[in-house]
């Protein structure tokens, strides 16, 4: 993240993953994570966060707290319009 402006100032880093083929029907964007970072005027940040095997997983139709093999999108951003995507594989 970088400060473009004049002034000191926070941000809000938010982190939203989409499973790309599930056994169910899953938001496109599920929030797992955000991180409020200060910036001066024009400092520029390196954000991260870690993904673990419990940030992927969700109740599925028996009602079992599972993790799914497959694709995953991962989408980093201030909001969730504006955000930067990659993907991994999870085995």
């Amino acid at each position: 993240m970088k400060n473009t402006g004049a002034r000191a100032g926070k941000e809000t880093v938010q982190l939203y993953i989409h499973d790309v083929i599930s056994s169910s029907t899953r938001p496109v964007k599920d929030l797992k994570g955000f991180k409020q970072i200060e910036l001066q005027a024009g400092e520029c940040q390196i954000v991260s966060f870690e993904i673990t095997s419990e940030d992927l997983k969700f109740y599925n139709h028996e009602l079992e707290y599972v993790c799914e093999p497959g694709e995953f999108e991962v989408m980093i951003g201030p909001n969730s319009r504006d955000v930067i995507s990659a993907s991994f594989v999870y085995n």
